[in-house]
């Protein structure tokens, strides 16, 4: 005699507990970014040595240079993106050695979860960890280079798209790097050439919004910004599974 097995009452449908299509890809994403958060308020390390590193670049290039009308807006520009750059490779390097250590980046790799949602995960975090600095040394550029408060929605814009852009190939970099015993040396020699293009259309929009220069003159680096931006996400997008699966 057969004995039939009946579910139990209170069990729960695996499409509950499985989050399914767009919706739930998006909730493993915002998830991995709610544990970089967390983490990151629980330790403090990343943005606390982010902040000091950019602002020390920043009143060091201030001291440094002979910041005078007519050599302001040639040197200010590229004082603000060798700031956020090398602040931001500090939390780029960063970025997958904890889960690393801990093993959580094991744990990512075995879950259910398309590594594809990883990297997004990781991208969002970094961008947001990134933007707060800029958040805060910003206003403090604007102060010290004597910039009109004005140019500073704008500016917001640029560094925005600069910042997205930036993450989006020092996120792959950054899991590529961290399989290598020298991490932190590999990581910006693999990224800077890379970024080359993006910081240079930077600094080409910055420079015109701190001179009042008319957008549409320096469209062609607005639109390389963008193509840039929109490129490496994509190739991210399908690359990492093959970076973190090596």
């Amino acid at each position: 005699m057969t004995e039939q097995i009946h579910p139990l009452p209170n069990s729960i449908p695996a499409s509950a507990t499985v989050p399914r299509g767009f919706a739930g890809y998006v909730r493993k994403v915002l998830a991995i970014v709610g544990k970089d958060i967390a983490t990151e308020i629980r330790t403090k390390e990343m943005i606390s040595a982010m902040f000091v590193f950019s602002l020390l670049i920043i009143f060091i290039f201030n001291f440094t240079f002979d910041l005078r009308a007519e050599n302001l807006q040639t040197v200010a520009p590229g004082v603000l993106w060798v700031a956020i750059a090398f602040a931001g490779m500090l939390g780029l390097s960063r970025s997958f050695v904890l889960e690393r250590d801990r093993g959580v980046l094991d744990g990512l790799l075995l879950a259910p979860v398309d590594r594809s949602a990883i990297y997004f995960g990781k991208m969002i975090g970094n961008v947001l960890f990134i933007s707060l600095v800029e958040l805060f040394i910003l206003p403090i550029f604007v102060i010290l280079f004597n910039q009109a408060a004005a140019t500073l929605p704008l500016l917001c814009g640029v560094v925005i798209l600069g910042t997205i852009g930036f993450a989006s190939v020092g996120t792959l970099f950054s899991a590529m790097a961290v399989h290598t015993r020298a991490r932190e040396v590999m990581l910006p020699i693999m990224l800077f050439p890379v970024i080359v293009p993006l910081l240079l259309a930077a600094v080409r929009l910055t420079s015109a919004i701190l001179d009042n220069t008319p957008l549409a003159e320096v469209s062609h680096w607005l639109a390389l910004l963008i193509a840039f931006d929109a490129i490496f996400i994509a190739a991210s997008f399908m690359l990492f599974e093959y970076v973190v699966e090596e």
